[in-house]
């Protein structure tokens, strides 16, 4: 998490930044993220990306979106922000099929538009912006197996149906593909809910036997993995987190959680921010394609902001960096 995200208590943010003197950019220029849960940290971090791009070029910007898990919301807030014609929107997907028609539309109406963190790859996007999740679910994977040295029963928490998710989790099958010795016992939908995730996980330790490990392909799971375990003095277990939740850090550091994978949610928003303001200006002869089956297309179809495997060794310095600067 950068520390940026310190400065907000909401994940609401507005930038009205006058253009600068003798800027190209337009008085009234403005891009939007819209996402999820944006009151999560995880899209804190992801607003401050976008404020601080924001603030760089000299124009508006703004987050919006339900507070909690609802995509049928997050289609709505798209739709409201695409209905303000603005310049550009970033968006993470959590329903691919939900979201196709309105970024259709806002693309046929010259709107540009880039998925970040989550992906809708048929529609008509232009790019999309995030993790390479099926590499970050084989990452993983493998510290699953040597962790539980090559054998033992797992259970995954997840919100199947949302792009990024699914990717995560088939990248996991991929390691454990090659792993006969590891079983999945289960697969959770937790629906957004963390309060679920803390039930789910009582109620699997009381099976005979419990499982041996677990992994959360969302950030906010493991958290209440690890509190459960601590509660009732479970030890032993193997737990994989996603993410950088203050929470999640606080659990690696006490042995409770074994390791995370962190994202890049400020530099998805800060670079298609940036990205988006490059397109704007060049004035693209037509948006409405599909980018992704062009060979002569301007945009990557897709860029990788990479992720960072954090445990015990390296925790101190992954936190000792978040109080420096974005890029220094």
């Amino acid at each position: 998490m950068v520390n940026d995200t310190r400065a907000f208590a909401t994940a609401m943010f507005v930038v009205a930044l006058g253009a600068c003197g003798g800027s190209h950019h337009d008085a009234g220029e403005k891009y939007y993220l819209v996402s999820a849960n944006i009151k999560n940290g995880y899209w804190q971090a992801a607003g401050a990306g976008l404020v601080q791009a924001a603030r760089n070029l000299g124009v508006a910007a703004e987050v919006v979106g339900p507070d909690n898990y609802d995509p049928q919301a997050e289609a709505q807030a798209f739709r409201d922000a695409a209905a303000k014609l603005p310049a550009g929107i970033l968006v993470s997907v959590t329903d691919a099929k939900l979201i196709k028609d309105p970024i259709d539309a806002a693309v046929a109406r010259n709107i540009l538009v880039i998925t970040i963190d989550s992906d809708a790859p048929e529609s008509k996007r232009l790019a999309f912006i995030g993790t390479n999740n099926y590499q970050a679910g084989m990452t993983g994977g493998r510290v699953l197996v040597d962790r539980l040295h090559g054998k033992g029963s797992v259970v995954f928490y997840t919100m199947p149906g949302q792009p990024n998710l699914d990717e995560r989790l088939q990248g996991y099958k991929a390691v454990l593909g090659d792993r006969p010795s590891i079983k999945i016992m289960q697969v959770v939908d937790v629906k957004g809910d963390a309060a679920l995730a803390f039930d789910t996980t009582k109620e699997m330790l009381a099976r005979v036997p419990p499982p041996d490990a677990f992994v959360c392909l969302v950030s906010f799971a493991c958290p209440e993995v690890a509190d459960v375990l601590d509660r009732n003095k479970v030890s032993g277990k193997v737990v994989v987190a996603m993410d950088t939740e203050p929470n999640t850090l606080n659990w690696i550091q006490k042995g409770m959680i074994d390791a995370t994978i962190a994202q890049k949610p400020y530099t998805m928003s800060h670079f298609g921010t940036v990205m988006l303001d490059s397109l704007h200006h060049s004035k693209l002869p037509t948006l409405d394609v599909k980018w992704s089956e062009d060979t002569r297309s301007p945009v990557p179809v897709f860029v990788d902001t990479g992720i960072t495997l954090i445990d015990k060794n390296n925790l101190a310095d992954f936190q000792k960096a978040q109080t420096a600067p974005p890029g220094s």
